[in-house]
């Protein structure tokens, strides 16, 4: 059988990949916080019919394509103002993520950028799906003095993440508001008094592209995203929180739909190389007649 059969057969396959994240690109144009995803193509293996000689080229015929990487682009989206003051974006910070966890330990962790948060009856901030945030609390709050107190250090061992609340009452007194600030300090108004209660915790990687998705906005650690680098918001290389906002999908439609048209003159191109090998073998067996 001819060699281009299959060549185009590879290449309307392989194809019909990319129209599959391009058709999930723009299904998700307005989804809080989602990366675009990029198909990338390599030829397959060729197969050498002379090798080089001196003063003479090898004669090679490849034998289609394959997907090489479907990566996700993680460039930051553009932040939405929504007026919501539990609505927070990450600014400068494209490899930063919120730490979140189903049970509110730091033991079965995922990551998020999507940062519609809300309070549950505990006054515990959880996403849309009931996962909590983590951070690093305080266990006496203290009086807010414009700087983050030491005992906000994060220490794997000493002081890990835990989930977030914002207390009702602080010493008998009633919570009368609450703010986040900048750097992901917890602030609560008790009898006109601002207190500290904790900090919301960030987690960067050195390859935020190697994390997997696992839905619901969440992206869960691998072998190849590097090891979880936990710190705080405001901190070199972690970005700034910025209540008020919410980061909108980095998906480009004008470029989701050139790549399609492209796909789909590529996908017809391939289909007219298989029909015209087919035409080819026709006229081959007609030999007989």
């Amino acid at each position: 059988m001819l060699k281009s059969l299959y060549s185009g057969v590879s290449g309307m396959k392989n194809l019909q990949t990319k129209m599959d994240v391009i058709s999930n690109n723009i299904a998700n144009v307005n989804t809080t916080s989602f990366k675009t995803g990029r198909v990338r193509f390599e030829d397959m293996i060729s197969q050498t019919m002379e090798q080089s000689q001196e003063n003479k080229n090898s004669k090679q015929s490849g034998l289609g394509m394959q997907v090489s990487a479907v990566d996700k682009v993680m460039a930051g989206g553009t932040l939405q103002a929504t007026g919501r003051a539990l609505d927070f974006g990450i600014e400068n910070g494209e490899d930063s993520f919120f730490t979140v966890s189903s049970d509110g330990t730091s033991q079965d962790v995922a990551y998020t950028r999507d940062g519609g948060m809300y309070l549950n009856a505990d006054n515990q901030l959880i996403t849309a799906s009931g996962y909590h945030i983590l951070g690093v609390m305080l266990d006496t709050p203290v009086v807010y003095q414009g700087t983050i107190p030491a005992g906000l250090t994060y220490d794997a061992a000493t002081n890990p993440m835990e989930a977030i609340a914002i207390p009702k009452e602080n010493n008998g007194t009633n919570l009368d508001s609450y703010s986040i600030s900048d750097t992901g300090l917890i602030l609560g108004v008790y009898n006109d008094e601002i207190m500290v209660m904790g900090q919301i915790s960030l987690t960067k990687f050195n390859n935020a592209t190697g994390l997997d998705k696992m839905g619901g906005n969440m992206y869960k650690e691998t072998m190849n995203s590097g090891q979880p680098n936990v710190g705080a918001a405001g901190q070199e290389g972690f970005g700034s929180v910025r209540s008020g906002f919410l980061e909108m999908s980095n998906v480009d439609l004008s470029n989701e739909f050139t790549e399609m048209i492209v796909t789909q003159r590529a996908y017809q191109a391939n289909s007219r190389s298989i029909s015209t090998s087919d035409q080819m073998l026709e006229e081959l067996l007609a030999l007989k007649r």
